[in-house]
C-alpha cells in the first residue's frame, strides 16, 4: 500500500468514527466515549500524514509509533462503545476490522522501518 493509499484509508477511518458516533445516544458515557475516539481516530489520521514528512528516518519510526498507539486507542474504544451496549457489536465490525487492519498495517510499516535504520546505523 502506498503513502497516499494510507493516507485516504486513515482520513476514510477517521470520517466513518465521526458518522458512528453520531448515532450513539447522548448521554453521559457517550459523551465520554465520544471524545476519546473522536481525539484517536482524528489523530491516527493526522498523525500518519505527520508522519509522511518526517525529517530523518528515526523521525518517521518515532511517529509511526504515535499513529499505531493511536491506533489501537480507537479499536478499544470501539471495543468499550460495543462492550457497554451503546451500538450492537454487528453494526461495528466493520469498522473494527478497518481499524485493526490499519494498527496492523503501521505496526508491520515501523517494524520494517527500524530494522532497515538499524542496519544501515
Amino acid at each position: 500500500m502506498n503513502e497516499s493509499e494510507m493516507k485516504n484509508r486513515t482520513k476514510q477511518m477517521a470520517l466513518r468514527v465521526i458518522k458512528m458516533v453520531e448515532s450513539l445516544p447522548k448521554n453521559r458515557v457517550s459523551m465520554v466515549f465520544t471524545d476519546q475516539i473522536l481525539r484517536s481516530s482524528t489523530s491516527t489520521a493526522a498523525n500518519y500524514r505527520a508522519a509522511c514528512r518526517a525529517k530523518s528516518k528515526a523521525d518517521f519510526i518515532y511517529k509511526l509509533g504515535i499513529v499505531e498507539e493511536e491506533s489501537d486507542e480507537t479499536e478499544f474504544w470501539i471495543e468499550m462503545i460495543i462492550d457497554a451496549g451503546l451500538i450492537p457489536s454487528e453494526k461495528m465490525i466493520d469498522l473494527k476490522n478497518e481499524v485493526n487492519q490499519i494498527t496492523k498495517i503501521i505496526s508491520a510499516s515501523k517494524i520494517t522501518a527500524s530494522k532497515n535504520y538499524k542496519s544501515k546505523n
